[in-house]
């Protein structure tokens, strides 16, 4: 396995639409390896191919004890809406409120090829969502509403859960 270099949000390579996977090989295989490796390495909730340089529908997400390879993933149904902060690892200093669908079914094939379903809600459909949005060649800032300062945002927090108690 091997560490892979992260594109920055500027890369003209992040705003192109990524080509289905073709085949399901030790190649692939290896790619999904570094990603995840990657992935973990930098702390991130997902990663996609565009993000380290290749136009493939690939991408990885892992988000509390949940860990999925997404490989040519098809969004099947999606319900509610949930307004959150995003980050990315290719805008390491960009925070933004992003309106997503609270829930997402999809569909994806596991790295030998067998289609797979899924549901998920709360962080782990937005991080679906957001690797999703990278190989349609989607920057998160380009959906937020509203760019942030983390530290406002940590600190509109805790004055929330003081009013709480």
């Amino acid at each position: 396995m091997a560490l892979r270099n992260i594109l920055n949000k500027d890369d003209p390579m992040l705003h192109k639409k990524c080509r289905p996977v073709d085949n399901f090989d030790k190649k692939l295989s290896q790619l999904l390896d570094d990603m995840a490796q990657t992935n973990r390495h930098l702390d991130g909730a997902g990663l996609a191919a565009p993000q380290i340089g290749l136009l493939r529908r690939v991408a990885v997400v892992e988000w509390d004890n949940t860990y999925c390879e997404l490989i040519n993933p098809e969004v099947i149904e999606v319900k509610g809406t949930s307004r959150d902060i995003e980050g990315c690892l290719s805008c390491p200093n960009d925070w933004g409120y992003v309106v997503r669908p609270a829930t997402v079914k999809f569909a994806t094939y596991d790295r030998e090829g067998n289609r797979r379903e899924y549901f998920y809600r709360g962080h782990a459909a937005r991080a679906v969502l957001h690797e999703i949005d990278h190989l349609d060649g989607i920057v998160f800032t380009d959906k937020a509403d509203e760019m942030v300062d983390p530290k406002v945002v940590e600190e509109r927090d805790k004055k929330r859960r003081k009013r709480m108690r």
